[in-house]
């Protein structure tokens, strides 16, 4: 069966199966929507399946202080090195990009072991290292490394399942089930997501970024809601292991400790961070300079990215949305990341038809 053939019995399928009292379920992953936005996938579903996007890209729940901390690194002589979207993620008052453009050496890399390298020409750099549980292992491979003395770490790293349980306790977000991201799974596997079903009732299903994985994912989303189920399932077999990878997790925990960390237009969440070691302070930037960073602001007047990262609202009810806010002059952090809902929306329309 060709892959348009089965996306169309794939639909039918969930349209004969979704309740007709309705049903919404949240995914919290940027790629998801980029897939579900640029293929038109809502149209595939019915009005009563209504599938949000929560905090799911990694730039865009990084909050203002952090990197508000870059950017006074950067003008205080020190070189930055981070991935390309974030250097155009606005801080309190400005952008690292705008930093870069004032003569502040910001470089934009596509990993740590590049940085490491520009690290062996600078006087002194420190890369922004920020993403969730699937960037973290390879940070954590770093610092056990033996990295130039000139080398530090500005983390900026956060952990899934516990902001998926912060949405659950959020009282203004009313939902049915989760569809949980293919990549945090492959490190993390299915244990961390099991008390959202047996604690809370929750059906989560792993799926991966495919048109055809989004929509067997919500079929089977959709069967536990329709037989009163409540289990994680594992629809993304070929990737991720029940058990995930157990040695990228001994190592990052061997690196990084758990702490609350605060989440941009969230708030803090409980254990929801990871911190370097204390026996690793020499490569920890916070330990390394004294940076002094005060009074930050996480959202612009008027944005709305805080409800839109909590699954509460849409980009099209963002008054901002497409108008004083665009990719090439974002006013939240939702506009910047390709993984940003607000920029996947600019780009694909939020409701385009496959």
């Amino acid at each position: 069966m060709n892959t348009k053939k089965l996306a169309e019995k794939l639909s039918k399928k969930i349209k004969e199966i979704c309740p007709e009292n309705g049903v919404k379920a949240i995914h919290v992953c940027g790629t998801h929507e980029q897939s579900i936005t640029k293929h038109g996938l809502r149209s595939m579903f019915p009005e009563t399946f209504d599938l949000k996007m929560g905090p799911g890209c990694p730039v865009c729940v990084t909050p203002a202080k952090e990197i508000d901390e870059a950017i006074w690194l950067a003008e205080n002589g020190v070189t930055i090195a981070t991935f390309g979207d974030m250097i155009n993620v606005p801080g309190t008052n400005k952008s690292l990009s705008d930093v870069k453009a004032e003569n502040g050496d910001v470089r934009i890399v596509y990993s740590v072991n590049e940085a490491i390298e520009i690290s062996k020409k600078v006087d002194d750099l420190v890369f922004f290292g920020i993403g969730f549980e699937t960037t973290a292992p390879l940070n954590a491979v770093t610092v056990k490394s033996d990295v130039p003395k000139n080398f530090s770490l500005l983390t900026s790293h956060r952990l899934i399942p516990p902001a998926m349980e912060a949405l659950i306790n959020l009282s203004e977000v009313s939902f049915d089930g989760f569809m949980a991201p293919g990549h945090v799974s492959t490190i993390i596997g299915i244990e961390p997501y099991k008390p959202f079903s047996k604690n809370y009732g929750f059906p989560t299903i792993i799926t991966g970024f495919e048109p055809i994985d989004i929509l067997y994912g919500s079929l089977k989303l959709l069967k536990q809601i329709k037989n009163e189920e409540s289990k994680v399932e594992n629809a993304y077999k070929r990737v991720v292991e029940d058990s995930g990878n157990v040695k990228a997790r001994n190592i990052m925990y061997d690196v990084f400790r758990v702490c609350d960390a605060k989440w941009r237009g969230i708030g803090e969440i409980p254990n929801s961070g990871l911190k370097l070691k204390d026996e690793y302070e020499n490569i920890n930037a916070r330990s390394k300079f004294d940076i002094n960073v005060k009074n930050s602001r996480d959202i612009h007047p008027n944005c709305k990215c805080h409800l839109i990262l909590t699954a509460r609202a849409s980009p099209s009810d963002c008054p901002l949305f497409g108008e004083e806010c665009k990719p090439n002059d974002p006013r939240g952090p939702c506009m910047v990341s390709k993984e940003g809902e607000c920029n996947v929306w600019y780009k694909y329309g939020g409701t385009s038809e496959i």
